[in-house]
C-alpha cells in the first residue's frame, strides 16, 4: 500500500507517545438496530459496551430538554398524522413549538424521507421495520438516569456524550438552550474534566460562549468539542434581525486554526472524509492535513459517522472492519461515532 507522507510522519509522532486506548461512541444509541434516540437503542449500546453514549439535545416549547437528532420532528414520528395543522411555513414541524406532553404522545419510528409521491420511505432499508414497536422521545435526564443506573447496577462507567442542537435556532427562539443543558449536567454530577461527559455543538460562536461565559458562571470545566461541517451545510446559521445566513466554516481547515480551536475546546469531530480524502484508494490512502494540525494542537479527534449499511463503506475499505482499521490504525484517531457500536467494539477487542 502506498501511503501519504503525512501518514509516516503521523505514525512517528505516535510512536514517540503513549496514547490512550481509543473510543468507541455509539452514534444516537445503537441505531444501525434500532431507532435512533429511543431509550431501547440506549440500552443495547449501553450492552454493547461502549466508551460513551451520544444524546442530541433540543428544547420543547415548555422548555423540557429532549433527545432528538433534528430540532424538528417530521422525521422520525408521527407528528405530520396526529398534529397536521402545526407545521410552519417549511411544512416542518418543530419540537419547539410543542409541549413535552404533546411530544411524548407520539410515535417514533426509524428515520424516513418523503418520496414524490408522498410516501414515507426509511432512509435506511434494511434497519428495524418501520412503525414497529412501540418507542418514545426520551427527555435528556430520562436517558442520564438509564446510563447512571446501569453503570450503577452492572459496574461499568460508560459516559454520555450530548450534543446542543442549533443553539442559534434556539436562541432566536429566545431560549437558551446551553444555559439549561449545563443545569442538567451539573445536577448529575458532571461538572469537570474529570467527569465522564464530552458536551458537543456545531456553532462555534456558542461553544465559545460556553467555554468563555457560562462554565465559569456555574463552576464548570467539561470537556468540549468542536463539531465541523462545511459552510453549505447550513449547520450553523447568524441571524441579522430575522435573516439568516450560513456561518463560514471554511476558516477551521486553513493552517493555523485548529491551535484557535484549542483556546475553547478539548477535541473536534469532523465528517470523516476530512480526515481522509474520498480519493482515497486501499493502495494510496491520502491523509489531510486536518489530522496533524489537531494532534499538534493537543485535540482529541472524534470523526463521525462510521456505519456498516450497503452503500457506506469507503473506496479505500474492504468492508467496515478495513475501514475501522483505517481510522483506528493508520490515521490514528482517539474515537470515532458509529451506530453499529457492538462492531467497533469487537474490533478493537481484537486488536494486539
Amino acid at each position: 500500500m502506498k501511503l501519504s507522507p503525512l501518514y509516516f510522519a503521523l505514525a512517528a509522532l505516535a510512536a514517540g507517545s503513549v496514547t490512550a486506548k481509543p473510543l468507541v461512541i455509539a452514534h444516537r444509541g445503537a441505531s444501525g438496530y434500532l431507532p435512533e434516540h429511543t431509550l431501547e437503542a440506549k440500552a443495547l449500546a449501553y450492552a454493547m459496551k461502549p466508551d460513551y453514549i451520544e444524546q442530541d439535545v433540543v428544547m420543547t416549547k415548555d422548555d423540557q430538554l429532549v433527545v432528538l437528532h433534528d430540532h424538528y420532528l417530521d422525521r422520525v414520528t408521527d407528528v405530520a398524522d396526529k398534529f397536521p395543522d402545526r407545521a410552519r411555513a417549511d411544512k416542518r414541524y418543530y419540537a419547539i413549538d410543542f409541549t413535552l406532553a404533546e411530544i411524548k404522545s407520539l410515535r417514533v419510528t426509524e428515520g424516513f424521507n418523503i418520496d414524490d409521491k408522498g410516501n414515507k420511505v426509511a432512509g435506511f432499508p434494511n434497519r428495524f421495520p418501520m412503525w414497529k414497536g412501540d418507542f418514545t422521545v426520551p427527555t435528556l435526564q430520562e436517558e442520564i438516569e438509564l446510563i447512571q443506573g446501569l453503570n450503577k447496577t452492572l459496574g461499568y462507567d460508560i459516559g454520555i456524550y450530548p450534543e446542543i442542537k442549533a443553539p442559534w435556532f434556539h436562541r432566536h427562539e429566545g431560549k437558551d438552550i446551553s444555559t439549561a443543558v449545563l443545569k442538567v449536567l451539573k445536577q448529575y454530577g458532571y461538572t469537570n474534566q474529570e467527569s465522564k461527559v464530552y458536551l458537543q455543538c456545531f456553532d462555534p460562536i456558542e461553544l465559545k460562549r460556553i467555554n468563555d461565559e457560562l462554565m465559569p458562571a456555574m463552576g464548570m470545566d467539561l470537556k468540549l468539542v468542536q463539531l465541523l461541517a462545511y459552510t453549505d451545510w447550513n449547520e450553523t446559521m447568524v441571524y441579522q434581525g430575522n435573516t439568516a445566513t450560513p456561518y463560514d466554516y471554511d476558516w477551521f481547515f486553513k493552517p493555523g486554526a485548529m491551535k484557535k480551536v484549542a483556546t475553547y475546546a478539548e477535541g473536534i469531530g469532523p465528517w470523516k472524509p476530512m480526515l481522509v480524502d474520498d480519493k482515497s484508494t486501499k493502495d494510496n490512502l491520502i491523509v489531510l492535513p486536518l489530522m496533524q494540525e489537531a494532534k499538534q494542537a493537543g485535540l482529541a479527534v472524534h470523526p463521525y459517522t462510521f456505519r456498516a449499511d450497503p452503500g457506506r463503506i469507503a473506496p479505500y475499505a474492504e468492508n467496515f472492519a478495513g475501514m475501522l482499521d483505517v481510522f483506528y490504525n493508520k490515521v490514528k484517531v482517539d474515537g470515532l461515532f458509529t451506530d453499529f457500536p457492538d462492531k467497533a467494539v469487537h474490533f478493537l477487542s481484537e486488536q494486539k
